[in-house]
Parts: structure tokens; sequence; C-alpha cells
């Protein structure tokens, strides 16, 4: 039975310092003071009879009890909140899929997957997607805010209780434009590749993970003129118009190949790719809306030419 002592705003501010982690950006996205956030959060750890909140350098982090509580508190607050909605428009309005994206679906995968559900999925249900790095995405998930992450995250630490499932492989690239001085050279020197810019994905990311793990293999240092972004349309151009080596999931690129705008360069970052999937909430509540996207997801995978399911 739930403690009566505990109130929604109990709940919404611990919420909000989750998503914040700073109890001054929670309370100003709530409109309180940051002492009256503070005696929130204390009186529900009174309740509960444990701390939520520690202070690190960059904020604050949940302990192993904000952790347990977060998984449940999310979800829970989500659901009441669509029901609420519900009753309020009388069943009335559109539903709402929320799918979290990592760029290494955000050019076939995802649009394709978008399309048919748009032409043959449940009738009255829009689709918000949310683009980031699978540590954002995968917190947003956990919260309830997200019913779907999509996109290559085997390797992100976030996942932990959260469940995954494999459509199929793809390979990090390296890649530059047509008439590049290192276009063609097969097999390339790995140290030839630092004499020239890179645009590659940000720290903390899990594409990044297999970046520096290719440096350490081959002994690199990253060259001082880098460009660290998740935007595709950014890489490309910039690939396209300089001497840059651009680090980019397969499927971002594979028009611009076979058209021979992009060439892969000689050397390989990795042999057999990272595994792109789908990753959910089990505590969440199923909706026929996220199984049937989930189903073409796994359509548009195996049609998908090259993939291996």
């Amino acid at each position: 039975m739930l403690n009566a002592r505990i109130k929604l705003r109990h709940l919404q501010a611990f919420l909000e310092v989750a998503r914040q982690r700073s109890f001054a950006r929670a309370a100003d996205r709530l409109a309180i003071t940051q002492p009256g956030m503070s005696k929130t959060i204390r009186e529900l750890e009174e309740i509960l009879e444990a701390s939520l909140f520690e202070r690190t350098a960059r904020g604050v982090a949940l302990t192993q009890a904000g952790l347990t509580l977060l998984r449940h508190a999310g979800p829970a607050l989500r659901a009441l909140e669509e029901g609420i909605g519900a009753v309020g428009g009388s069943g009335q309005g559109a539903r709402w899929l929320n799918v979290g994206a990592l760029s290494t679906v955000e050019s076939r995968l995802l649009p394709e997957a978008v399309r048919r559900f748009q032409a043959d999925g449940p009738p009255g249900v829009g689709i918000n997607v949310v683009s980031g790095p699978s540590a954002f995405l995968l917190s947003r998930l956990r919260r309830g805010e997200l019913d779907l992450v999509v996109g290559r995250m085997t390797e992100a630490r976030e996942i932990r209780d959260l469940a995954f499932e494999h459509l199929y492989y793809e390979r990090l690239l390296l890649v530059v434009r047509a008439g590049h001085p290192l276009a063609g050279v097969d097999p390339l020197p790995a140290e030839a590749l630092v004499a020239h810019p890179w645009i590659l994905p940000p720290p903390q990311t899990t594409l990044r993970q297999q970046v520096d793990s290719f440096c350490v293999r081959h002994a690199l240092a990253l060259p001082e003129t880098l460009l660290e972004t998740l935007s595709l349309p950014l890489g490309q151009g910039v690939t396209l118009g300089s001497d840059a080596i651009w680090v980019v999931p397969e499927e971002a690129v594979r028009a611009a190949l076979d058209e021979e705008r992009l060439v892969e360069l000689g050397v390989s970052l990795e042999r057999l790719g990272g595994s792109v999937g789908l990753c959910t909430n089990a505590s969440l509540e199923p909706s026929l809306a996220l199984d049937a996207f989930c189903e073409i997801l796994r359509e548009v995978a195996a049609d998908t030419s090259g993939a291996v399911i």
C-alpha cells in the first residue's frame, strides 16, 4: 500500500531532480524555490528512510535507493498522467508513441518504419521522435518518458535492467570525400589517418568507445583538429567540403557511398560492427501501438539489404 504521507509533489520533485541532476535546475523547472525543493526531497527521504541523492562534482547523482525508486516512480506517474488525460479528453485526441532514436538508425531504418506505421499502424497514434546519445535516451526510457529506444547501444552501461532485442549488426566506417588524398589507398596505414582532421562522435557515447578502442589498437593519438558531433547532415556537409575523415555508421552514408560522393577508406575501424536493436522498459504498461511499431521495425530490419538478423 502506498504510504499516505507520500504526495504527488514529492514524486514530481524527485523525478525532476533525477532528470536535471541539480536541485537548482529542478526547482526552476517546477517554479519553486531551491530551499523548497530541498525540503520536499528531504521529506521524501525521511518518509522512505533512505537517502535518494548524493552530491558529486557534477551536481547530484542517484543512490542505489534512488535508482530503485526511479525505476518505479517514472512509469507510475506517466501512467497516471495518461489516465487523467484520457478522462479529461473523454478518450478523444491523438495518442502518442515516444521513440528515442540514435544516429545509427536515422537514415534508413527509422524513416521507413515510420512511413509503414503511418500507413498501416493503429489509427490516431502519433509518433514523437527524440534523438540524442544513448545515455540520455536510455535514462528517459527508464523514467518512463520514452516507450522505446532504437539504435546501436549494446555497449551502453545504462542498459542494465532494460530489455534489448538485437536486429542486425552495423559497422562504423571511416569515410572521406571522393578525390580525398587517402581515397583508394588500400591497404591504408592507420598512422596516415592522423594527418587529416577527424569528425567523430562525442565523448561518453558508445560509438566513441569504438573509436577510442581503434586508436588504442593502432597506438594512435587523435589529431588536434576535431569536430565532435552526432549530427549526420553536419558531418556529411563538412566531409564533402574538406579533407576531413568522418567516423560514421554505415547506414547513414550508404546512399552517398553508392553514388560515389563518399568513399570508405581502406582501413577497418571494427570487424563485425555493433548490434543495432530495440530497447524497452519492461516496467511500462505495454500497448498495441508499441507492439505494432516494434514489429514494423523488425520487418524493415529484415528487409534491409545486408542485414544480419
